[in-house]
């Protein structure tokens, strides 16, 4: 009986991915757990594997396709010898041991499924971990209870499935805030708002001269889709300053070299890092998503950061988990790593998700400021530019003699000039969630560690 093969929801609000690479051809028999795909999302490339053991009758798409949540992409038709035919062909099935975590003694409807349970058909939304998993605990994904994204199996269901436990994962997994439809991100935003006016149709520019069309596709798509929706959603507002990191930029010479001997790269980004986690402690609005249909703040306890990698693909953002539990050290050891996978895209789906907040750094090609838009569904952003040497006023004793009240004289002999490194550090929130007020105080408690790294690393 032939047996359609759809793409998978692949959690993470991710609907649709590009074909890079089919690993199959039509009369070629592959095993469950076999790779038969590699499709790119806007978070990161993926491997599919095939969810049984079977024989590819047809290949329906081709690489550089488009192919959206639920699409048909290969068709398998003959069952293998190895695999019992009762599944596909409605025969009875042999009977068999129940699966580890099965309760013996569990009412059985007339199907020969567990009551509440049903058995699921065809493919089973699953990571390849997962699936690797649930054959060691010896567990039918088939069986599991589903509590991710769009009936997706994941880890937690198949250990709560195998200890035989009936509470569900799904109330230990906090959301990131809510998630738009695929409808709605299909539409790049478009009509996500009812106040959204669509945009008419461009004008005819091959009347006007040579032109080149080039596709959107994979990450600049999703880049566009994501833009285009926290436009559309979020009330941007920036407050930008001025940080003195004359001391930090000379700290983080001292260690830079052994830092590199430990395969680490120990940059500005690693110390902002750190002082951002401790302000958002101190700030927890910041580090929050908005829910709209609930009309609630979500404060989440944890501290994930986003760090926004230029890579030849695109602008990509992964994900470095549970920033304020780790060393400066720990952190230029993951965040070169991390940056390094996602340069050469190998970032895996968990690299690229769950982010509480996001650090943008342009000051390695120079600027002197710049407004980051929002990575939705976050409420705050935070940019650098380019840190450069300046003449800063600096306040020195003044004469015994001088007038409090002669602002002239307090400039002329109370202040002397001095170079120091300054690099100019820009907070674009969301106006919904926090005001401007408690915005400036956020980022001037940040400002104020970068400006004393010592007590920064001793977490002062």
């Amino acid at each position: 009986m032939a047996k359609e093969f759809k793409l998978p929801d692949l959690g993470e609000g991710i609907h649709e991915g590009e074909v890079l690479a089919i690993k199959v051809s039509p009369g070629q028999q592959v095993k469950e757990d076999d790779i038969i795909l590699e499709v790119e999302t806007d978070k990161a490339a993926v491997e599919i594997p095939s969810p049984f053991t079977d024989v590819v009758t047809d290949v329906q798409v081709s690489a550089g396709d488009v192919v959206h949540v639920g699409d048909v992409m290969l068709v398998f038709g003959g069952v293998a010898d190895n695999e019992p035919k009762a599944r596909d062909e409605g025969a009875a099935a042999p009977e068999k041991a129940p699966s580890r975590g099965a309760s013996p003694d569990r009412e059985v409807t007339g199907g020969g499924e567990p009551a509440g349970r049903p058995h699921r058909e065809g493919p089973v939304p699953a990571a390849p971990s997962t699936r690797r998993l649930a054959r060691e605990l010896g567990v039918d994904l088939h069986e599991v209870t589903p509590t991710g994204p769009g009936g997706r199996v994941t880890a937690a269901d198949v250990r709560t499935f195998a200890e035989g436990g009936a509470r569900q994962v799904a109330e230990t997994a906090e959301e990131d805030g809510s998630t738009p439809t695929a409808a709605q991100r299909d539409r790049l935003g478009v009509g996500v708002s009812p106040q959204t006016v669509e945009a008419p149709p461009l004008p005819d520019y091959d009347k006007v001269g040579p032109v080149e069309r080039v596709p959107l596709r994979s990450v600049r798509r999703a880049i566009a889709k994501q833009m285009a929706l926290s436009w559309s959603q979020i009330p941007h507002v920036s407050t930008q300053d001025l940080v003195d990191i004359t001391e930090l930029e000379s700290l983080r010479r001292r260690y830079k070299d052994e830092v590199k001997e430990r395969d680490g790269a120990l940059t500005i980004t690693v110390f902002v890092i750190k002082a951002l986690t401790n302000a958002l402690r101190e700030f927890p609005k910041f580090n929050a998503s908005l829910d709209m249909a609930s009309e609630e703040i979500v404060l989440k306890k944890y501290y994930h950061m986003g760090i926004a990698v230029d890579t030849e693909r695109g602008l990509l953002v992964p994900t470095i988990r549970n920033a304020d539990q780790k060393s400066a050290l720990d952190l230029a050891i993951e965040l070169k790593a991390l940056a390094g996978r996602a340069r050469e895209g190998q970032a895996s789906l968990e690299d690229m998700q769950g982010s509480t907040m996001t650090i943008t750094n342009v000051g390695a090609l120079g600027g002197t400021g710049f407004t980051p838009i929002i990575n939705y569904p976050e409420v705050a952003i935070l940019g650098l530019a380019q840190a450069r040497v300046q003449p800063v006023a600096q306040r020195v004793a003044m004469p015994e003699d001088a007038s409090p009240d002669d602002l002239e004289a307090e400039l002329a002999q109370g202040y002397e000039f001095v170079p120091r490194l300054m690099m100019p550090i820009i907070l674009t929130f969301d106006h919904r969630v926090n005001d401007g007020a408690e915005a400036q105080r956020f980022l001037n408690r940040v400002i104020e560690q970068l400006e004393q790294p010592e007590r920064l690393l001793m977490g002062l």
